[in-house]
């Protein structure tokens, strides 16, 4: 089967309702945290994309037993210190930096060297974030490079609380420090720029020794060593970064509406919901309900006849920081000039996202003005591509997001366009191309 995507067509307006997968944070720490507790967790709706199951094998090779069947998934949990250690044991984390910071968290008391490796794109992703503040614990690292994958950890049964500050707003930092603390006799404290808060809201939802003071521009996080974690039984809420595509999808088209169901809408995870507000395009929540923590909720979107430009408040990246690919293309049909800035930590993910903003922005005939950090789009509010002009998407590190958002910009916006690298997203969203069918009813034949 081809592993390129041909669109040579917009798409026609539409009004549906839809469901994407589980969300892929939750789906991943519900692994981790079944994994420690003690008996039998089971989870309806689990991401079932690469990431995730990287995160099955690996709890798998610690000894814990793990089913999988169609509509549900069962871990066997044997206790917070239930975990087997081989000898040279190799976990491999795929593409996911999520599961690949997290586990660290909870090898740093291992009695065995265990190396954990990922693919060409998570190798070249800084793990150093995470491997310095875990070392205050008392585990032992080696990395490439001192930053990369593969990295060697050595744990030790002597951990020391810790305090630290955690500026980059990373909630995998955050997390895997929070994990390592469950595992440590005496109170650990981080002082953690805002990021989203999954982690914390399981703990709060399972009843762990956490205590999480807010405050304006910062969380404090106190937390002592769990002995004992009940089972998880959860009916995980939709992915609000896969249901981005299809918001910015619907706000772009002409004449159309959708609604996605059962939307995870953590406050930390909506940020591109209140940057797209600001630009006009029409969202609203319904049937909002709270569950096990989580607020959750059915979006629904209309097209956006009027784009505002937004200069947008960095207050607001954390909560975004996985959209902002496909927020760049509403600003490409905006009235005027939109800014973004602090936004290094793009360049922190599967690829340096900044650079294939530009990229697939001056594709589309957008001016951007671009820093390590920033970017400035000279929006066009009728922009529209000439039928024959052919555009090529490749070398992406296999980013699953650079192949979503470009996908999504040739149904916005026309033009031929030839995408590599359909593969890409098993990573996080397995049946995105099967959706997108279900939308483009006048296509009678594939697209790829």
């Amino acid at each position: 089967m081809s592993n390129i995507v041909k669109i040579n067509k917009k798409i026609e307006n539409f009004i549906k309702i839809i469901e994407v997968p589980g969300d892929k944070s939750l789906s991943i720490r519900w692994v981790l945290f079944s994994s420690l507790a003690s008996g039998t967790s089971t989870a309806r709706n689990l991401l079932m994309s690469e990431d995730v199951l990287a995160a099955i094998k690996a709890v798998k090779k610690l000894g814990i037993k793990v089913i999988i069947n169609k509509n549900e998934c069962k871990i066997f949990g044997k206790g917070i210190d239930g975990y087997k250690y081989k000898k040279n044991l190799k976990i491999n984390a795929q593409n996911s930096g999520t599961f690949g910071r997290l586990i660290l968290g909870l090898l740093v008391n291992s009695p065995e060297v265990i190396h954990l490796i990922g693919d060409k794109s998570l190798s070249q992703r800084d793990f150093r974030r995470v491997s310095e503040p875990l070392s205050k614990f008392g585990a032992k690292f080696k990395l490439k490079n001192n930053n990369f994958l593969p990295l060697k950890i050595l744990g030790t049964s002597n951990l020391k609380p810790i305090k630290y500050i955690e500026s980059r707003g990373s909630a995998q930092c955050k997390s895997s420090i929070i994990f390592a603390s469950m595992r440590t006799e005496g109170t650990t404290t981080i002082k953690a720029k805002k990021s989203r808060n999954h982690t914390e809201l399981l703990c709060k939802y399972l009843k762990l020794p956490i205590h999480v003071k807010n405050y304006k521009n910062f969380d404090e996080i106190k937390i002592k060593k769990v002995k004992k974690i009940n089972t998880l039984n959860y009916n995980i809420p939709s992915d609000i970064s896969s249901s981005a595509f299809f918001i910015v999808l619907t706000a772009l088209s002409e004449k159309s509406e959708l609604i996605i169901k059962n939307v995870n809408i953590n406050p930390s995870r909506i940020g591109i919901i209140t940057i797209l507000k600001k630009m006009g395009v029409k969202i609203t929540f319904k049937n909002k309900k709270t569950y096990k923590g989580e607020r959750k909720a059915d979006i629904k979107v209309i097209s956006a006849k009027n784009i505002k430009a937004i200069n947008c408040p960095p207050k607001l990246n954390s909560g975004a920081i996985d959209e902002f690919l496909v927020i760049f293309l509403v600003a490409a049909k905006a009235k005027g000039v939109s800014y973004f800035r602090n936004l290094g930590e793009l360049n922190q993910k599967e690829s340096p996202r900044l650079k294939w903003a530009e990229t697939i922005l001056r594709n589309l005939g957008v001016r951007t003005i671009t820093t390590s950090d920033s970017i400035k789009i000279f929006g066009n509010p009728n922009l529209n591509l000439d039928f024959d002009k052919k555009i090529i998407i490749k070398n992406f590190l296999k980013d699953h997001r650079v192949f979503m958002t470009s996908l999504i910009a040739a149904l916005s916006f026309g033009g031929k366009w030839v995408i590599h690298d359909k593969e890409s997203i098993n990573t996080s969203f397995p049946n995105f191309l099967k959706i997108i069918e279900n939308l483009k009813k006048w296509q009678k034949e594939k697209i790829y």
